[in-house]
Parts: C-alpha cells; structure tokens; sequence
C-alpha cells in the first residue's frame, strides 16, 4: 500500500509543500511540489490566512496519508524563528483538523535521510531528492525541494520502537536500510558511529559545488 506524504518546510514569506508516493519498498515518486508566497509588507494575519489557506488546498489535492513538517528550533533571528514557528503551527492544525497524522523532523535528520550527510547543503539536497524521484531537473525554489525532502525522510525513518510500523516505513533492522537511512540512523543515536557515517558518506560522495 502506498504512503503519501505532504512535507510542509513552514515560513512567513516562503511556505515549501511537496507531495510524495512511496511504497513499502521505499520507492518514492513525486505528486506535486510548489511553494505558498505571502507579501512582506501584507498584515500578519492576511500572510497567516494565504498559508492556511494553501495548505488546506493542497491537502483536498492530494488527500496525504500523513504529513512531515520541519521542527523549528532555535535562531538569534528571533523575527524569522517566529515566522517559522507560526507556519508551522498552521500546519500542524491543518493536520489534526482532518486527522492526518504528523512527524516532526530537524533539517540536520532530513539530510541525513536523503544524502547521508546532515550538513548537506541545498544544492546536495535537491540533487539527492531529484535522484531519488527521478526528476529530470532539480525541484526549486530551495523552499519546495526542502519540502520534498521532509515527506522523503518521513516515509523512510528507521523504526527504532516496537509500535506498529506504519505503511511505507522500511522493516526493522539494518539490513533493510538504505546507506542514507544507516547514517542517519547512527545520527540520531550520536556519538562515533555517527561521525563514522558522515566520514564515510563524505569520502564516498564528492562535494558539489554552487
């Protein structure tokens, strides 16, 4: 049965949505991608409707069987972090007001996820998440394939827990994990496997450039 997912990189300016198919065997096609754009210099509460409003739109679109959004975590810009944390907010009630379930992901696990690296940089991004849809360009603006990559990341988290494993997600055990998924598998436990996955992705991976 296939997984669905809405990934939301929330923002005030940019809002990024991507949607994804993938199947159990991890095999993940793109349904759509964009990005919902507020004016500047629009009062706060008509910038917060025009991304409610997108967000619910693209979910009777795309009827998603879950969402990923991007955990907002601290930055000195408190303006932005702001912003992001109001975004963010309307997705999360978009979900629960048609009962869609949500997973919470760090940029750092979401690179992790798609290129084995969690210090990935965009254009590494958009070129793993290009790969791993098959797109014949890369999905931009930057907002939009960040967006991507979080409904990606959603449908191949390791399952680290006895719970039910929900459709999509890879079976238990690191034999049917991608070289991705071990790296961020050891990410998020920490310590030196964690920097021994990263040495290795890195050698094995030559940096692209801007």
């Amino acid at each position: 049965m296939t997984l669905r997912v809405l990934g939301i990189d929330p923002g005030l300016t940019r809002c990024g949505v991507g949607v994804v198919d993938v199947l159990p065997g991890r095999q993940a096609t793109m349904v759509e991608y964009g990005v919902i754009r507020t004016d500047a210099h629009a009062p706060l509460e008509q910038r917060l409707l025009m991304i409610a409003q997108g967000i619910a739109e693209a979910i009777e679109r795309t009827s998603p069987t879950a969402m990923a959004v991007e955990r907002v975590f601290a930055q000195h810009n408190v303006r932005t972090v702001m912003g992001t944390a109001q975004a963010s907010g309307l997705a999360l009630h978009a979900a629960a007001a048609n009962g869609i379930p949500v997973g919470l992901h760090t940029p750092s696990e979401v690179k992790a996820a798609v290129t084995g690296y969690g210090r990935a940089d965009k254009l590494q991004v958009q070129t793993m998440v290009a790969r791993i849809l098959g797109l014949d360009e890369l999905p931009k603006p930057a907002d939009a394939a960040d967006a991507l990559a979080l409904a990606i990341c959603h449908a191949w988290r390791p399952v680290v827990s006895t719970a039910a494993t929900p459709v999509g997600a890879p079976p238990q055990g690191s034999g049917a994990l991608t070289p991705a998924q071990r790296a961020w598998a050891a990410a998020e436990r920490g310590g030196a496997p964690r920097e021994a996955a990263v040495r290795a992705r890195a050698a094995r991976s030559p940096r692209l450039e801007a």
